[in-house]
């Protein structure tokens, strides 16, 4: 991440200050923040980054029936936990900090940028914290959320099975009570990321199953918190838990985060604790997956920023080639950065890299305000606007983070293609965001099919109204006007249309549901489209009292960026909104034996 960037991001665009306002945030400021921020950049470049080849060679194996990782993992996780990244969010009481999680969530992106699998142990450890703190009884949140904040403990999410990967109505891990209140539990659980190691005195999994009372389908899961080892009188790890590691998945990228195949059950008692209430637990797991779909949306944006800077860098100093009126072979070649073709491949990645974490920080941002904004009513809104933000950055950001790591790969040309470069890795790593946690025809039929109703259309017309803010403030600013007006165009044909898919949906929801993917590429394009015309006017306004060349040309690379946006990608939208418009049912209408 550059450093100019995330201020420009959070003080100058976000003016994230207002927070210190707070009681929560009393006695914070830039200064504190700021060094926090630092301390993640550092612990990145020294810990985290280093390793990000080491370990996509050397993936987990199992010897002896224990995995083996790469043995720059563990301390890369014990530097993140000291520095206490683990609570940072978290109350004084329990060992945090307090920090705002716009903050926490800027320091965050330094280690997914630097590297993505080995951060995906803490990411997934501080999302069971949050569950459990949110959801458990005081005696879980005692037991388990110290060890969980100060990185003895690990956390996991057991959902999919062998049979049923994203569809959670068909699970079917079997919980039985016993007479001392806890469950018993039988069952397979399958692509479990960092579900079995040797890094942590302990692992808890969040574990969705059935008890035997269960209804069918989604309203019959419950959610149990299952450690590793059970805890013995004075809360430290004593004997197995009947958790046996069946085996390994062997992936294309992110092969630094080990993925399991999990028997619970097998030769001996699994037990576990009902976490809130019998048959609530996809809503409490709905707390850990949508907080892992907004990190899904941010690792995404972090290795395609990462990706940007790497292919930047190489088309800086690479000599390729002359001007396409360059007649002369004698002449000396020219860096690539000099060809138009190279600065739009240029440009398409920092578009989606520095768009896309402007975006996932406007998130982290509704967070805060959803959890400590004095104003009732302001905080159910966050959390309205987060509900229909939350599919696009998981799915639109994942996306477009893959088509920005193919460029960076393209920028390299052959060598790109090849292991001496890192940008191939990016793209493998990268590959699987669009896919774990929801994939994204999941989430766009979630947005369409649930969102855009939410709250009797209160979300998408929060959706509406943070778009017609921009445009005011863009029509003043002479330089950006015909800009507002592009998006204001748009944002009401995607209103009125909106307004249509609402009706259509109550009359023929399969036929309508089936054009999922176009109205999420619609918003997702509509949304990257604001959010770079709302910085343009930020860039605007600093720009009038810039010093120095290097300032000047960092804000003029955020007006041109913003240009480029609407003149190469919100285009895009054009015609996924006229094939909504005219119920094109090809795709609903095609049958499986005639393919």
């Amino acid at each position: 991440m550059r450093e100019r960037d995330l201020a420009f991001l959070l003080h100058d665009h976000l003016g994230i200050a207002r927070l210190a306002e707070r009681a929560r945030f009393a006695g914070q400021d830039r200064e504190v923040w700021d060094a926090v921020i630092e301390t993640a950049r550092h612990i990145a470049a020294e810990k985290f980054r280093p390793h990000n080849r080491a370990a996509d060679l050397d993936e987990p194996r199992i010897e002896n029936g224990r995995v083996v990782v790469h043995p720059e993992i563990g301390p890369a996780i014990a530097a993140f936990s000291a520095a206490g990244f683990a609570a940072a969010h978290h109350d004084e009481a329990l060992g945090g900090m307090q920090l705002p999680w716009v903050v926490t969530q800027a320091a965050f992106a330094h280690f997914q940028a630097a590297n993505l699998a080995t951060v995906a142990y803490p990411f997934l450890t501080i999302a069971a914290g949050n569950l459990i703190a949110a959801h458990g009884s005081e005696s879980q949140k005692q037991r388990f959320l110290p060890p969980l904040t100060d990185g003895r403990f690990f956390g996991t999410m057991m959902l999919s099975e062998p049979h049923a990967g994203s569809s959670l109505s068909d699970v079917q891990t079997l919980a039985k009570p016993l007479e001392d209140g806890t469950w018993s539990l039988s069952g397979t659980k399958m692509w479990i990321s960092g579900g079995a190691h040797e890094m942590a005195e302990n692992i808890v999994h969040l574990v969705l199953a059935r008890t035997p009372d269960a209804p069918p389908g989604v309203k019959g899961l419950s959610l149990f918190l299952v450690p590793r080892y059970r805890l013995d009188a004075d809360g430290n790890p004593a004997s197995e838990n009947g958790i046996v590691l069946a085996g390994l998945n062997h992936k294309m990228g992110y092969r630094g985060t080990v993925n399991t195949v999990i028997n619970l059950g097998e030769g001996a008692p699994c037990i576990g604790e009902l976490i809130g209430a019998r048959h609530r637990g996809l809503s409490y797991m709905f707390h850990m997956m949508n907080e892992a779909r907004i990190g899904v949306g941010s690792g995404a944006v972090a290795l395609a920023y990462t990706g940007y800077l790497h292919s930047l860098d190489y088309a800086r100093t690479r000599p390729q080639g002359r001007h396409p009126d360059g007649k002369d072979a004698s002449s000396p070649q020219i860096p690539l950065i000099e060809h138009a073709d190279i600065r739009r491949m240029l440009l398409l990645q920092k578009a989606v890299a520095e768009g896309g974490l402007a975006l996932c920080l406007e998130a982290a941002l509704l967070v805060d305000d959803q959890r400590t904004h004095p104003d009732e009513a302001v905080r159910r809104d966050a959390g309205l606007l987060l509900d229909f933000l939350t599919p696009v950055i998981k799915s639109f950001l994942s996306d477009r983070a893959l088509e920005a790591n193919d460029a960076a790969i393209q920028i390299h040309g052959g060598a790109g293609y090849t292991r001496d470069f890192p940008v191939e890795q990016f793209w493998r790593d990268n590959r699987l965001n669009p896919i774990h946690e929801g994939a994204n025809g999941i989430q766009a039929i979630d947005l369409m099919g649930r969102k855009l109703g939410q709250a009797d259309g209160r979300s998408f017309e929060l959706f509406r109204e943070d778009n017609s803010k921009t445009v005011a403030a863009a029509k003043m600013v002479k330089d950006l006007t015909g800009l507002a007006e592009a998006l204001e165009t748009i944002s009401d044909r995607f209103a009125k249309l909106a307004e249509r898919l609402l009706g259509a949906l109550r009359d023929d929801p399969r036929r309508t549901l089936a054009n999922a993917a176009a109205f999420m590429d619609a918003a997702g394009y509509i949304c990257l489209a604001r959010v770079w015309l709302d910085k343009a006017v930020t860039a605007e306004d600093l720009l009038a009292g810039a010093a120095g060349a290097e300032e000047k040309a960092f804000l003029t690379g955020k007006l041109e960026t913003c240009r480029f946006v609407f003149a190469w990608l919100l285009p895009r939208a054009e015609p996924l909104l006229g094939l909504l418009e005219s119920g094109d049912d090809t795709v609903f209408r095609m049958r499986g034996e005639s393919f």
